[in-house]
């Protein structure tokens, strides 16, 4: 572990204490938030992230084990909340393999291999399968809602796996963890910091059919706020330089501001609350993972595209 990695994460131990402390202020002193959930949220964040950070930790074969996982219960959660007529049992098997498939391909392949699976070759095949039994009802709404739901649940997530195989001189550098570590803070830290935001100072909702609890100030104290950490940690962890942080921090912001709401959007769309109650204050693994799933592949390419690795 570097030392640039000791000290962000001694800041995220020191953040859920001070968050811990602040749960236990009584209800008079913060009537914006309710001291239960607040409390449920934080003590989950803290089991999340002792979670996150061991596997992350462990090594990379460990990590996207982890990562696999955690791809499962999106896919699996995903496809309870809408349901598919056409998929049966065997249909979700199918499903259920592109996990492992992309396990194999991003410890073993190149990106151009990872690319190709889902889009191209999952799409052709679950298509044919789908064509092959038979049952044409609802045929355009079946696909669509199998390859977004692939792409959402699956595809997305795995270019955070990609960042830890970039290029094994990274890896010898102690910077391809840096890099994931970067991405997934930063895009929590974006979540919060629009949650804190919205509730303090929010007075311009503009997204109120899809989600009431949004506004501008907040998406605008988010992105502010995220810049400003993405060029205080990109120095201490990734090969990015302080203005590439920026750059970075801005992007997440926004890339995960629309991942919540269009997460927001389906589940308004099936009235639901929450995807899940998998974890306690925050709902479902879809609940938490929503503004990762955007910022994921948009972090990725930002970082592939321009060599910002090297």
């Amino acid at each position: 572990m570097t030392g640039g990695m000791q000290i962000v994460l001694s800041g995220i131990a020191a953040t859920l204490g001070v968050a811990t402390l602040f749960a236990r202020l009584p209800a008079r002193l913060m009537p914006q938030f309710d001291p239960a959930e607040l409390t449920l949220r934080v003590r989950t964040w803290w089991i999340i992230t002792a979670v996150f950070v061991g596997a992350l930790l462990l090594g990379r074969e460990v990590f996207l084990l982890f990562l696999a996982v955690v791809s499962f219960l999106c896919l699996r959660e995903f496809f309870k909340l809408v349901r598919v007529r056409q998929l049966d049992g065997e249909g979700m098997l199918w499903l259920y393999m592109t996990v492992p498939i992309l396990y194999l391909l991003t410890a073993n392949a190149g990106y151009h291999a990872f690319v190709a699976f889902i889009p191209i070759i999952a799409f052709i095949c679950l298509s044919g399968k789908i064509v092959i039994d038979g049952d044409t009802r609802s045929f355009v709404n079946t696909i669509a809602t199998v390859n977004w739901g692939l792409i959402l649940t699956v595809f997305c997530p795995w270019h955070i796996g990609f960042l830890l195989v970039i290029t094994s001189s990274l890896a010898q550098a102690g910077f391809n963890a840096g890099l994931v570590m970067f991405l997934v803070l930063l895009t929590e830290f974006n979540d919060v910091s629009q949650y804190i935001f919205g509730k303090l100072f929010g007075r311009h909702r503009n997204i109120v059919k899809v989600s009431p609890q949004k506004s501008g100030e907040g998406l605008v104290g988010g992105i502010m706020a995220t810049a400003l950490l993405a060029a205080l940690v990109a120095p201490l962890i990734t090969p990015l330089t302080a203005v590439q942080g920026v750059i970075s921090g801005v992007l997440i912001a926004i890339s995960g501001f629309f991942g919540d709401i269009t997460m927001s959007a389906v589940k308004r769309e099936l009235r639901i609350k929450d995807t899940g109650r998998l974890l306690p204050g925050h709902g479902g693994i879809l609940d938490r993972m929503d503004s990762l799933l955007f910022t994921a592949p948009v972090f990725f390419h930002l970082v592939y595209q321009l060599r910002w690795y090297e």
